[in-house]
């Protein structure tokens, strides 16, 4: 077994011998073996190639591989997040010809093993994920909380004559939102300020928890800080009193093809006219120079997926890619 980390040689976690499987921190080196064992993961939405080389330079992050006679056939990453509490597993990916065959959870209690070994404070391991969990999945995990994924797509270019059309002021009824109404983007201060308010927050967060990007966490200060050195727009319905709030991630390219790209959108709150006007404010600042075709995704209150497919596919004339799935944050003891 090949290990190349900081940790003292006495913190390694052991592999059976019989797995046949090598353990190595990933590395720069690394990424082309990574991204030639990940062809069409994600329905082709895959964040690992823009988000490798920055997640190699995280202190509070583990990248491990696992390889067969030498050769990269899985990876996982976990992240130490929540004041050191909480393991945040992501990017877990095995390559095709093993899949099936217990790689993942193999590699999975070897990184657990090893992030406890370094974080002796972490207490428990959340991920997310986007398939139908069943009987066995909630005897191992308990589940934190759920968001409906709207999944649409567009070439920019069309979606931009789409918002021109409809004008500044146009809600899910087309009726003109009125000026108190008119979405808030925030200044970090005013982020911190008001995320780390239980009592604002209290009603807006699926159970006090902020889900970016398939990512959980606890409105802690530690954790705003990792948000904060995001390029992400935070956006709310009334900075005194808020009852809806969205975070957008800026355009990244995604491997689907040529000028393809990825927007995420996370919505909080259960008002539809609310999240609409968000909506709206995100896809023209987010679009307004892009050029090319664009996959969006939309994480919202599980009651609001019908109608605001509905307002895509007859007000934006935009394409629904796939039907109602769902987010699901779930966590174990480690």
């Amino acid at each position: 077994m090949k290990i190349e980390n900081s940790l003292p040689c006495q913190q390694l976690p052991e592999v059976h011998p019989q797995t046949g499987l090598q353990f190595t921190v990933a590395t720069e080196e690394d990424f082309d073996d990574i991204m030639a064992m990940s062809q069409d993961i994600y329905g082709g939405l895959d964040y690992l190639p823009t988000r490798y080389q920055t997640w190699l330079q995280e202190t509070n992050r583990t990248v491990i591989l696992a390889r067969k006679q030498g050769k990269v056939i899985a990876l996982e990453s976990a992240c130490v997040i929540d004041d050191g509490e909480t393991m945040l597993v992501e990017g877990l990916r095995v390559a095709p010809q093993e899949r099936g065959k217990g790689v993942a959870g193999v590699l999975l209690r070897y990184c657990s093993q090893l992030v406890k070994s370094k974080y002796p404070d972490v207490k428990v391991s959340r991920l997310t994920r986007d398939d139908q969990l069943g009987p066995k999945d909630f005897q191992k995990y308990r589940l934190i909380t759920k968001q409906a994924i709207l999944l649409v797509r567009f070439r920019a270019e069309d979606l931009k004559l789409h918002l021109a059309d409809l004008g500044l002021n146009v809600g899910i009824t087309g009726d003109d939102m009125a000026p108190a109404n008119i979405p808030v983007r925030l200044e970090p201060s005013e982020v911190r300020q008001l995320f780390l308010s239980s009592g604002l927050m209290k009603d807006v967060l699926p159970n006090a928890t902020i889900v970016q990007d398939w990512q959980p966490f606890k409105p802690l200060p530690s954790n705003m800080a990792i948000l904060l050195k995001k390029d992400i727009d935070w956006m709310v319905d009334d900075i005194s009193c808020p009852s809806m709030a969205s975070l957008c991630t800026f355009p990244i390219p995604v491997p689907i093809g040529d000028d393809w790209y990825y927007l995420n959108i996370d919505m909080f709150g259960k008002d539809l006219a609310l999240a609409v006007q968000q909506l709206l404010c995100h896809l023209r600042c987010h679009t307004n120079t892009l050029k090319g075709h664009v996959m969006c995704q939309v994480f919202l209150d599980p009651p609001l997926w019908k109608p605001m497919a509905e307002f895509f596919k007859e007000t934006l004339k935009v394409e629904l890619v796939k039907q109602y799935t769902e987010q699901c944050v779930v966590e174990s003891d480690v």
